[in-house]
């Protein structure tokens, strides 16, 4: 008996102990960052972060609901895991330096489930000096081979009731403008119902938001809560417990609800973290590309960042059509459709816009409606409309080819496929083929509508499938590509260097056809949509009023800052986007943008407030030239910009860009001044900012 006893209280000390081993934190960190990762009492994972020793996310769990099994996110136990430091440098085929550190200490966690027939889940940290990323993996295992994710349970438990930079959790646009309020505040009810924006829709959950997601603490910490490398998985978007302030992650469901249809082995897409007492260190931090992999091919030698100009603000002012008719119907005698005299895409106007690209050094000219279908793209017919081949009657495909090529000039594609994507991978091949044969190197593609299969969401995993195999489509035949209506990137530029830029948020059209854009909107864009890659803004707009027939519709900047959004909203692909007369009005301002480069190799975040100002300078890719963009919100400021940067001892021709004494984008949008100043790097330049304005700078040597 007493024997028994003893064996009894033995195993108990055993059992307590391996509790308390599984319960201990296992711990990693970086400098200021630190990561500890548990199983609480019930066997669920649980991570919380730490920045110098201040709680950035409290204890949060992990875990999924499958369709089989809506407990895999408890029940675990610690099978092993291991750590380990990597330290390496990378050069990027473009972007906004030419060398990036990668720089982390990793833990993989094992675990296993006991109650579900052994299945297995690894969890990855990766933690950065400015940040965490995390992903689960899937091994390869009998027990968990197809399966269905119905929800993904990761938390993000943050410390406090944080100011918060945040749009509604819509499955289907990106394209809101930014509220700005606490996180117990979040409801997006009143934000939808209230606007008269046509992007505007009601969204699916009253409470959630989408990333990147831009929070500062009331201590002045900077967080950005993200995700890296989104392939074959919906899109994250984050709802919002305003009591608990706890974000929980919330997957873009398919046609019937589920998130996800999985084969193990797989890995997800990495959240992120990004943390600092700096604002400025949000926007130069390089977390998200290190954790998409490298790129995946050789040869990139035909890829090439450009700015162009296009036949595109002049149908989203009124000006002229996509369309060639005005209805499929209207047809003239002898049966062809009747022009409706204002379509955009003939050959005269886009020989004009080539003559003013090659005057100009200015390397693209997109052209948007030049393929028949226009007349109903939206309709009941937007299933098999376009064939993405045939031109329509006034657009001469092969004369524009050889007039473009004898200037220098490359014409940019344009594959609108009114969210049909059956219909559009069905003749991917055909529509690259068209455009080897003619010398297109380039394609904007758009997903304006409804997604067909119907009932799919634009940031499904079906869609996020979509994305991807057009990009690798377009690799194929040595294209790149330029998405509008997609889902937010997530560093996979790194992954496939040939995937450009992306709208994917609300742009400078906005200002075109609807309320506009709000002056603080620049300054928000780089601690959020950017955060993941490049956007096709389209910036550079002269004529702030008097474009459109709507009366007292402007651009919501000063012409000063429309310069400058070249700096701080970055993309290897830049449109000039006004009419070239607009340009050929204001020559002298019009010079920042034939100067201002699209590569760069190196760029310094020189002051930040996301909401209220952004000032960035960004060296020439293989030059020693310097520009500088410098924003502000509806508020006047001083921008103090010191050039420590430079080189020492070598003097600099400087040309500022700036608003006028009485610039206001409101009342006197487009008054600037240029003034040429030698400088060195012991100089400070102190600008003046307008409400609504900015500065843009060219630093050349002498």
């Amino acid at each position: 008996m007493l024997l028994k006893r003893i064996f009894f209280y033995l195993l108990s000390i055993l059992v307590i102990q391996n509790v308390t081993a599984q319960q201990k934190p296992l711990q990693t960190a970086m400098n200021k960052m630190k990561l500890e990762f548990r199983l609480d009492e019930k066997g669920t994972p649980l991570y919380a972060l730490y920045y110098n020793n201040k709680p950035v996310i409290q204890p949060s769990a992990l875990g999924f609901s499958l369709a089989d099994d809506s407990t895999f996110n408890y029940g675990f136990k610690i099978l092993s895991n291991e750590k380990r430091s990597v330290d390496e440098t990378w050069s990027p085929v473009w972007g906004e330096v030419n060398k990036i550190r990668n720089h982390y200490e990793e833990l993989t966690v094992h675990l296993q489930q006991t109650q579900k027939a052994n299945r297995l889940l690894n969890i990855v940290f990766r933690v950065f000096e400015d940040g965490l990323g995390f992903r689960y993996e899937f091994p390869n295992q009998p027990n968990l081979k197809y399966f269905i994710v119905t929800d993904e349970r990761t938390q993000f438990k943050l410390s406090g009731d944080h100011k918060a930079f945040w749009i509604p959790g819509d499955y289907d646009t990106n394209e809101y403008p930014y509220t700005t309020s606490k996180i117990s505040e979040i409801d997006n009810k009143d934000l939808v119902e209230k606007s008269t924006d046509i992007a505007v829709r009601v969204a699916p959950d009253r409470s959630a938001v989408q990333t990147p997601l831009m929070m500062k603490t009331n201590d002045d910490l900077y967080i950005n809560i993200h995700e890296a490398a989104l392939i074959n998985y919906p899109a994250m978007q984050l709802h919002v417990d305003n009591r608990s302030y706890t974000l929980s992650s919330s997957l873009v469901p398919d046609a019937i609800g589920n998130k996800a249809y999985l084969q193990s082995p797989f890995n997800t897409p990495w959240r992120t973290i990004i943390v600092s007492d700096k604002a400025t260190d949000i926007l130069a931090s390089k977390i998200i590309l290190n954790l998409n992999d490298p790129c995946t091919f050789t040869n990139t030698s035909w890829i090439e960042p450009m700015k162009f100009v296009g036949v595109w603000w002049e149908m989203q002012t009124g000006k002229s059509t996509w369309s060639y008719a005005n209805n499929r119907d209207e047809v003239t005698p002898d049966g062809n459709l009747k022009p409706n005299g204002k379509h955009g895409a003939n050959t005269a106007n886009v020989k004009r816009y080539i003559d003013f690209a090659a005057a100009s050094g200015i390397k693209g000219v997109l052209v948007e409606g030049w393929n028949t279908g226009w007349e109903d793209w939206f309709g009941n017919w937007k299933d098999k409309v376009f064939d993405f081949v045939t031109p329509y009657p006034d657009f001469d495909i092969k004369e524009l080819t050889h007039y473009a090529a004898a200037k220098g000039v490359k014409i940019i594609m344009h594959n609108e496929t009114s969210g049909s994507v059956t219909n559009y991978e069905r003749q991917i091949d055909t529509a690259f083929a068209l455009m080897n044969r003619f010398g297109y190197t380039s394609v904007k593609t758009g997903y304006v509508g409804k997604i067909i299969p119907r009932g799919e969401h634009h940031d499904g995993q079906y869609m996020v499938d979509h994305y991807l195999y057009v990009i690798q489509k377009a690799l194929q035949h040595n294209i790149t590509v330029d998405s509008h209506e997609s889902v937010r990137p997530t560093g996979l530029h790194r992954t496939y260097p040939n995937w450009m830029a992306s709208e994917a948020s609300r742009g400078n059209e906005y200002n075109a056809f609807s309320n506009g854009n709000a002056p603080e909107h620049e300054t928000i864009l780089p601690f959020t949509r950017l955060m993941g890659g490049p956007m096709d803004y389209t910036p550079g707009i002269f004529k702030l009023k008097g474009y459109s027939s709507v009366p007292n519709r402007q651009v919501h900047t000063t012409l000063a800052k429309q310069l400058a959004l070249y700096i701080t909203i970055y993309s290897p692909l830049q449109m000039a986007a006004d009419f070239p007369e607009n340009y050929e009005a204001k020559k002298d301002a019009f010079q920042f943008i034939k100067d201002v480069p699209v590569d760069w190799d190196d760029t310094k975040i020189l002051e930040a407030e996301p909401g209220d100002y952004v000032t960035i300078a960004r060296k020439e890719k293989g030059k020693a030239n310097w520009f500088i963009g410098a924003i502000t919100d509806e508020h006047n400021r001083t921008a103090t910009i010191p050039l420590n940067f430079l080189d020492k001892g070598k003097k600099y021709n400087v040309t500022i860009y700036a608003d006028a004494k009485d610039t206001d984008w409101k009342t006197n949008p487009e008054a600037y001044t240029i003034t040429h100043v030698v400088s060195d790097a012991n100089s400070i330049l102190t600008l003046q900012l307008a409400k609504g304005g900015g500065a843009a700078i060219s630093i050349m040597p002498l």
